[in-house]
């Protein structure tokens, strides 16, 4: 329905613009100022790409794990309020694994190029 380019399209070239242009042109204070907007448009765009699939997926785990449905946030709630009363703890079929899957979903939005994340998805494959 919309003209290219697309919202992802754009906040790339603008973050590449950001990080490889404007960054050598401008002092060092706002270089840096250019690259913290570069890395926070890359992080919308990666929002934009796969955070609807990524709550999809959070939000089916959920179900499966607690046995009912509802809003994710009350879902999480509840998850959270088990785990602190102890009603579920790391011998919960489920519960590691959806645990794991949100910190690396979470992580491939906020912070894909950390180590510990690179390291965690190498070990699944």
């Amino acid at each position: 329905m919309l003209d290219q380019p697309n919202a992802e399209e754009i906040l790339e070239v603008v973050a590449r613009m950001l990080r490889e242009q404007l960054t050598g042109q401008v002092p060092a204070s706002a270089a840096f100022q250019a690259r913290v907007a570069a890395n926070a448009l890359d992080l919308v765009r990666r929002q934009i790409a796969d955070g609807d699939r990524l709550e999809r997926e959070s939000h089916a785990r959920l179900r499966a794990l607690l046995g009912h449905d509802g809003q994710a946030d009350a879902l999480e709630r509840e998850l959270c309020e088990r785990i602190r009363e102890r009603r579920l703890d790391a011998s919960t079929p489920g519960l590691m694994e959806h645990l794991m899957a949100s910190t690396l979903a979470k992580m491939s939005i906020d912070q894909p190029s950390y180590a510990s994340y690179r390291r965690a998805l190498d070990n699944k494959e």
